[in-house]
């Protein structure tokens, strides 16, 4: 991955092409703010990100489970007009 530095009005007014160039290119953007790093910006590697949604999802299923928020499964068909 490439690292480059940007400062913080150019990014503002091309931030569109610097994520676009960030994800095909495979760029790493530190924007500065008067020489001083206050953001990054690079690709999203979307296989980790699917496990930590699903990582979370599955949290919060258990929570409300723990909860007694879950609907048997009679529930459901009848919700959804199939029985």
């Amino acid at each position: 991955m490439t690292t480059r530095l940007v400062g913080m009005k150019e990014f503002r007014q091309n931030m569109a092409s610097f994520a676009k160039k960030a994800r095909k290119q495979n760029i790493r953007y530190i924007v500065l703010k008067k020489n001083v790093p206050v953001l990054e910006i690079r690709p999203v590697d979307e296989k980790k990100f699917a496990m930590e949604k699903l990582t979370h999802e599955i949290k919060e299923a258990r929570k409300q489970v723990k909860e007694g928020n879950v609907y048997t499964h009679e529930e459901i068909m009848k919700e959804f007009g199939l029985k």
